[in-house]
């Protein structure tokens, strides 16, 4: 038997908060499964709380997502465990939407001349030249259309 790091104990209001999270009103599922997680976990209870192994089992959710939802609750709060958990290693979009119009704005344009339509490397070298940013790769040009369903030609 593994010893858990994590031990979560719940005060009377908190275990009545999640008991009433769970059997009333529209609450979205991961907060809902993050609530019967900690609900189950609870070592207040009559006979103690229950394994991950059993409450993966009851609720059909991983071990490993058990494990990040008590050890939040024990590190940060209820509110912290009953919320998603901001994702630190986003990176930030290239583009702002200023840009992205003037991108899209010159793909609908026409090419320039010498060629029959607009290439991604064209696109971004004209981006550059017209001081919209300062550097800019095909690839994030091509991420751009296709996350606006941009056509270009």
């Amino acid at each position: 038997m593994v010893r858990k790091k994590y031990i979560v104990s719940l005060t009377a209001e908190e275990r009545e908060e999640l008991e009433q999270l769970t059997t009333t009103g529209k609450v979205a599922a991961y907060r809902m499964n993050h609530a019967r997680i900690l609900l189950k976990a609870d070592t207040n209870q009559e006979d103690g709380g229950w394994t991950d192994e059993a409450i993966s089992q009851a609720l059909d959710i991983s071990v490993a997502t058990i494990e990040r939802v008590r050890q939040r609750f024990v590190e940060t709060s209820l509110a912290g465990a009953l919320s998603r958990q901001v994702q630190q290693q986003r990176k930030p979009r290239r583009l702002d939407g200023e840009q992205e119009a003037h991108l899209i704005a010159m793909t609908c344009s026409e090419p320039p001349a010498g060629h029959a339509r607009w290439s991604l490397r064209l696109l971004a070298e004209r981006m550059v030249e017209l001081e919209v940013v300062e550097r800019v790769s095909h690839e994030t040009v091509r991420q751009t259309l296709k996350k606006t369903t941009s056509s270009r030609g």
